[in-house]
């Protein structure tokens, strides 16, 4: 029996929601040019309130897009990395973007359209 991908218990959908998520992408982004801080993590991230920064990253480290890497320093050091799954991504994600900046203009336009109806 195939589960449909609109179903929420789809295997596919739980990754789907996973990376398709605000907080995911920019993290993914973020991490593509190499492991970062939660702190540089919470200030480059507009927006995003430590909770929310926590949750993302268990969750991404949970799915094995990313890796925590403790160190035994004082005071303590966390870094958070790209694994190679998430790096495959990564290139998924930078194709949006490109997508999303050679588009720009158009979905601004029809977003203003929209709103002159």
């Amino acid at each position: 029996m195939q589960i449909s991908a609109y179903a929420k218990d789809c295997p596919s959908r739980q990754i789907l929601d996973r990376i398709g998520d605000t907080w995911s992408v920019l993290i993914v982004v973020m991490l593509a040019d190499g492991p970062h801080r939660y702190t540089e993590l919470a200030r480059r991230i507009q927006g995003v309130s430590p909770k929310m920064l926590t949750q993302t990253l268990r969750g991404l480290e949970r799915d094995g897009l990313i890796e925590r890497t403790v160190y035994a320093v004082v005071p303590p050091r966390v870094d958070y990395a790209l694994t190679e799954l998430g790096r495959s991504l990564h290139g998924l994600v930078e194709a949006l973007e490109k997508w999303a900046e050679a588009h720009i203009d158009e979905v601004l336009a029809a977003r203003q359209a929209y709103s002159a109806k």
